[in-house]
């Protein structure tokens, strides 16, 4: 049952979890949690909650995975100032964002599969222009809306159908 895979995940002891293991021979911390706050006083001396862990764990998370976006922001452009701006905007709005992007995910059926063929046709972009096949990034910016555009619009179609055919 799903719900008790969910049970198990929050059970799980991470005190052997590497990362943890880490994180406690660089920083001075406790294994219990104080509320919402980062630090505790234990002893009288003060030490980190694991709740500092996690919103470390987070951060390096985002960094990771703008830095893993830079290939493919080169795929759409070269100009540093687009990559370094859009690559911060990202770090920043990743969290905020994440809650609308998973109910849009659930909401319009055919999104996911219009990221899938952007992210094909960034990576077929990058090849071509290895191969000296140029594409503008007037025609790339095209196809991402487009693609994206599509996605939106099929399921909105398919979802005011499903709602036609419920209400009947």
């Amino acid at each position: 049952d799903e719900d008790e895979d969910e049970d198990d995940d929050d059970d799980e002891d991470l005190s052997n979890n590497a990362v943890v293991k880490f994180a406690s021979g660089v920083v001075n911390s406790t294994s219990k949690y104080d509320g919402d706050n980062f630090f505790t006083v234990v002893d009288g001396v003060k030490r980190a909650t694991p709740l500092l862990l996690v919103v470390v764990c987070i951060e390096l998370s985002d960094i990771l995975f703008a830095v893993d976006s830079i290939p493919a922001i080169f795929g759409v452009t070269e100009d540093p100032f687009i990559i370094f701006t859009s690559n911060i905007f990202a770090i920043l709005g990743l969290r905020a964002l994440f809650q609308v992007v998973a109910k849009l995910m659930e909401s319009l059926e055919y999104l996911e599969k219009a990221v899938a063929i952007v992210l094909g046709f960034v990576g077929v972009k990058m090849m071509a222009e290895f191969g000296g096949i140029e594409i503008s990034e007037e025609a790339a910016l095209g196809v991402v809306v487009s693609v994206l555009g599509a996605g939106v619009a099929a399921s909105l179609v398919k979802n005011g159908q499903e709602e036609e055919e419920a209400s009947k």
